[in-house]
C-alpha cells in the first residue's frame, strides 16, 4: 500500500469532496480521484461511493479513515514525546492566540522576551480557531474558553475584560448610540451575544470579525463598540464610554498539552505568558498561581 496514497484518502474522507481535497492538498481534482482509485485497487476494495458533488465512505472506508485518524494521532504523540524531550531552552515555540491578543499583547513584549530567552523564537499564531494542540498546530495556546479535548492541561489565568469605547468627540446620549458590532453569523461570540440581547431592536450600523477594524471604525466616530480593554488602550482617539450596563468579561485560559508542558522551551514561554497577563491592568481576577505545572 502506498502510503501517499493512503493520506489522500484519509484528506478526503475529511473533506466529502473530491473538488475540497484537491483544495487542501492543492492538487488537481482529477489527481486525487486516480489516487484514491489506485488505493482501492491495492487493497481490492471499494473505500468510497462517488457522486456528482460529493462522496460517502463504505463501510470498509469509514473502517480504514477511523484506523488512520489513529495512527496520525500516534505519529503526532511520538513528535510531541520527542519534542518535549529536548532539554535546550532554544528552538521555535508556536503560540496559538486570538489576533487581538497576539497583536496588543504579546508582539510588545516580544524584545524583552527575546533579551532573557535569546534561544527561543516566538511563532504567533493569530487565529480565531481552537489550535488542535494534539496535532501540534501549536505548542501552546490562549483561548477565550476553557478547552475540553483530552490530553490538555489548563490554567486560568484571568478575565479579558469589555467595555464600550467611541471616539472622543462621540457625545450622543446612551440611549441613542449606534452600535458595531461583530460578523461572526449564527453562532454569535459571547460578548456579541451579550450586546444583541440588550440592544433594544436597534441594528449595527457596522459589523466586522475583527476587534482592530471596530476599534479603528469607533475611533473614526462610526459608532460605540464593546471591545476588550487592551485593545482599545492602545488608540489614543477612543474614550471609554460610562454605561448603566455592567459589561461583560471573558475567561482566558492558557493550554498546553502534557506531553510538551515539561519542554525547558515551553515553560519558559508559559512562565512569561504568566507574568504578562498577570503585569496588565486589562485583565480582571488575575490567577496568583503559576503556569501549568510539570506534573499538574
Amino acid at each position: 500500500m502506498n502510503w501517499d496514497d493512503y493520506r489522500i484518502f484519509l484528506v478526503l474522507a475529511r473533506a466529502g469532496s473530491l473538488s475540497r481535497a484537491a483544495d487542501l492538498l492543492k492538487l488537481d481534482h482529477t489527481t486525487v480521484g486516480r489516487r484514491v482509485a489506485a488505493l482501492e485497487a491495492d487493497l481490492n476494495v471499494r473505500l468510497v461511493h462517488r457522486l456528482p458533488r460529493s462522496i460517502h465512505l463504505t463501510v470498509e472506508g469509514e473502517r480504514l479513515a477511523e484506523l488512520g485518524g489513529e495512527a496520525e494521532e500516534a505519529l503526532a504523540r511520538v513528535a510531541r514525546v520527542a519534542s518535549g524531550a529536548v532539554a535546550d531552552v532554544r528552538g521555535v515555540v508556536r503560540i496559538s492566540a486570538p489576533p487581538s491578543l497576539a497583536l496588543a499583547v504579546l508582539a510588545p513584549d516580544a524584545a524583552a522576551f527575546r533579551r532573557r530567552h535569546p534561544g527561543i523564537v516566538l511563532s504567533l499564531i493569530g487565529e480565531k480557531a481552537f489550535a488542535n494542540l494534539n496535532r501540534l498546530d501549536a505548542d501552546i495556546a490562549l483561548r477565550l474558553s476553557r478547552p475540553v479535548s483530552p490530553g490538555l492541561v489548563a490554567r486560568k489565568l484571568g478575565e479579558v475584560r469589555f467595555s464600550f469605547y467611541a471616539a472622543v468627540t462621540y457625545d450622543r446620549p446612551e440611549a441613542e448610540w449606534d452600535f458595531i458590532g461583530y460578523d461572526d453569523g449564527d453562532d454569535p461570540l459571547p460578548q456579541q451575544a451579550w450586546l444583541q440581547a440588550r440592544l433594544g431592536g436597534r441594528a449595527f450600523v457596522m459589523r466586522s470579525n475583527d476587534a482592530a477594524s471596530q476599534a479603528a471604525a469607533a475611533a473614526s466616530g462610526a459608532g460605540v463598540a464593546l471591545l476588550p480593554e487592551y485593545v482599545a488602550r492602545a488608540d489614543a482617539r477612543l474614550v471609554r464610554l460610562p454605561s448603566r450596563l455592567q459589561t461583560p468579561a471573558r475567561e482566558l485560559w492558557l493550554v498546553v498539552h502534557e506531553d510538551l508542558r515539561r519542554a525547558p522551551r515551553v515553560r519558559a514561554v508559559l512562565d512569561w505568558l504568566v507574568e504578562l497577563v498577570r503585569n496588565d491592568p486589562a485583565f480582571g481576577n488575575v490567577s496568583s498561581g503559576p503556569a501549568p505545572a510539570p506534573d499538574a
